[in-house]
């Protein structure tokens, strides 16, 4: 059962943002402090990506653990009320993000994505730092079947893996 009325309940799900998040706002800045120009939730392309990098052809991704089903991530969990409509909800997001994905891949842009968890302050500057690095490498090397975190080990084992 729901602790809110059905009005109140609609009410605080429109104030959710999908655009212009906190996570977003964090790495957009650091970007942009480090020189980097980018585009935003292009409409043209798949999934309507957070950042475009034309020059690195390169997309980053910023998801919230909640809604992108973080497998394995402390902060995912599933609500205990309606629950069958959240199991449902996430996994069509997680089957969506993957279709994204592959199709961003075979039209040859790089996809990065950055986990709300990895935000937190206590690990938010190494992820950003890796993600900068990973910006200037030429060529990464990651699994092309799955999309790419730049969680580093020392991310996984304060917030669980990302697999």
């Amino acid at each position: 059962m729901d602790v809110f009325s059905k009005e109140k309940r609609s009410q605080v799900m429109s104030s959710i943002r999908s655009t212009d998040t906190k996570p977003e706002m964090i790495v957009r800045k650091y970007l942009h402090a480090n020189g980097f120009r980018y585009g935003l939730h292009n409409q043209k392309l798949p999934g309507h990506p957070d950042i475009v990098l034309r020059k690195y052809q390169t997309i980053v991704f910023i998801n919230g653990c909640f809604w992108h089903g973080h497998k394995g991530c402390r902060h995912y969990t599933v609500p205990k009320s309606n629950t069958s409509y959240w199991t449902a909800k996430v996994r069509r997001n997680v089957e969506r993000d993957a279709e994204n994905i592959t199709k961003l891949k075979s039209k040859g842009w790089r996809v990065i994505t950055i986990w709300e968890c990895e935000l937190k302050s206590d690990i938010r500057e190494n992820t950003l730092a890796n993600l900068v690095r990973m910006l200037h490498q030429k060529a990464v090397e990651y699994d092309t079947t799955a999309p790419h975190t730049i969680m580093a080990a020392e991310n996984a084992a304060i917030y669980g893996s990302d697999d």
